[in-house]
């Protein structure tokens, strides 16, 4: 079986095996089928997935996967006619434009959960042990004793949280330039099925978070690449794109890009903001890492909406890498007419927010230690950086990292030039270490090789340098 091999063609074979083995069993570990069938972790994650589906495995949280109890055998149905009704329907008519399209692959691996035996350097949300679990349960139970948690909240949110968002934000922005929304994720789908249309050419960094691709593809967009510096997305390429390509919409991560760790100098924001408004194309601004500030990063810029009059930034940002991937609560923020379309594509898809999440997340932001959480993290992330940084250069070598971002929760390391980034990040798991291949950020073809590490998701920073350390042979691999 090699790399291209479906989960569904892995499922149907450990399926097989598993039928003959008696109840209670323990099923081979994620880094023993990679190993034996040669598979991505995602592969085998979605095929174990596949088997819980069916009914064959169950996995136990820090022991393993399990055959779960016989059970009588279900009826199944021939559900092979869908194949044709999921073909897209441009197939038939090709004037229809660009198709949409779920390539959700690469943004369903950074959410897949690594075996009990491996080291997380692939997530992007806090470990359990850096959330704040007291602050976090304190409001959701302050939260639940207002009255208005459970009645309809107003499709914009609620107006005590638009507020917050407002003045966190700055720039004079009011409650009516902010729209809550379901998190980052779920803003960024919104804007750009807001600002594109099927067919248009959307703009964005390379190498880029899989979301945005993602995110581009479902609203039928085509995706422009445009490259970065250590200043951030270069302003004469992105020139010369909009130029050619004439698109309306431009996506940046401003501030510790995922997955390069690049910052936009006050220059490049500036020149940036600047092109797009002369070809009258909108800035998303995807302002995800706001507040994951390093201990030692010194104060940051504001973001491009801040000082943006003219209404060009579409602005983004989230709390939920801060606090828990459940607190999905994010807000989206811009000036003028186009707030009224964000309003209508954000209402198609969710109609509005739930209470009881607009409210939790207010008594979280408006609590008097809701600074000093932050503090607290900054502290923390600061030290896994370091501890990180020191342990990829003892194992990639000194000129492995371009940037070392004292903000975020990820460092963009470059691989020797005969190594495959998919290829090392499967062999990566067979030595216990799930991390996230480079290929997975290039909107088309890739790039130099290079694999993420998160150094969030792990238990320690301990951890984290054991993990970096455990793939010394795969480097040294001819």
């Amino acid at each position: 079986m090699n790399d291209d091999s479906s989960p569904r063609q892995l499922a149907d074979v450990l399926a097989r095996e598993i039928e003959g083995t008696p109840a209670g069993a323990r099923i081979a570990t994620h880094r023993e089928l990679v190993r034996r069938f040669g598979v991505s972790a995602t592969t085998v994650s979605r095929a174990l997935a596949l088997l819980t589906q069916r009914g064959l495995v169950t996995s136990r949280p820090g022991a393993g996967t399990y055959r779960t109890e016989k059970r009588p055998a279900t009826r199944v149905g021939d559900t092979s006619w869908q194949e044709a009704a999921l073909e897209p329907a441009d197939r038939i008519d090709a004037s229809a434009g660009t198709p949409r399209g779920f390539r959700s692959s690469a943004l369903l691996g950074t959410l897949s959960a690594p075996g009990p035996d491996v080291i997380d350097l692939n997530g992007g949300y806090l470990h359990p042990g850096l959330q704040p679990f007291d602050r976090l349960g304190g409001a959701l139970s302050r939260a639940a004793r207002r009255p208005e948690t459970w009645d309809r909240p107003p499709v914009g949110g609620v107006p005590e949280l638009r507020d917050w968002f407002a003045a966190d934000i700055g720039g004079g922005l009011g409650r009516h330039d902010v729209l809550v929304c379901g998190a980052g994720q779920s803003a960024l789908a919104t804007a750009l099925r807001a600002l594109g249309r099927p067919g248009d050419p959307v703009v964005v960094e390379s190498p880029t978070y899989p979301g945005t691709i993602a995110a581009a593809h479902a609203a039928g967009l085509r995706v422009v690449p445009v490259p970065l510096d250590g200043e951030g997305l270069r302003a004469d390429y992105l020139d010369e794109a909009l130029t050619r390509t004439r698109a309306r919409v431009v996506v940046v991560q401003p501030l510790f890009q995922n997955p390069t760790g690049a910052s936009l100098s006050a220059a490049r924001r500036h020149d940036v903001r600047a092109i797009a408004r002369r070809h009258g194309a909108f800035v998303v601004e995807d302002d995800f890492a706001r507040h994951m500030g390093h201990a030692d990063a010194g104060p940051t810029p504001p973001p491009m909406v801040a000082d943006d009059l003219d209404g060009t930034v579409v602005h983004i940002r989230s709390l939920t890498k801060v606090t828990s991937p459940n607190l999905r609560v994010g807000a989206l923020a811009a000036r003028g007419p186009v707030m009224a379309r964000l309003r209508s594509a954000q209402v198609v898809d969710t109609m509005f927010v739930p209470a009881p999440l607009q409210y939790t997340a207010l008594e979280v932001v408006t609590a008097s230690g809701w600074k000093r959480a932050l503090a607290t993290l900054g502290t923390a992330l600061e030290h896994r950086r370091r501890t990180a940084v020191d342990a990829v250069a003892a194992t990639f070598g000194p000129h492995a990292l371009a940037v070392r971002p004292r903000g975020g929760y990820h460092l963009w390391v470059s691989l020797p030039g005969h190594l495959d980034s998919g290829q090392f990040a499967t062999a990566a798991l067979a030595n216990g270490v799930a991390l996230t291949p480079g290929d997975n950020y290039y909107p088309t073809g890739s790039g130099a090789p290079h694999v993420r590490l998160s150094y969030v998701a792990a238990p320690s920073a301990a951890d984290v340098d054991a993990a970096v350390r455990r793939l010394a042979p795969v480097v040294a691999e001819p």
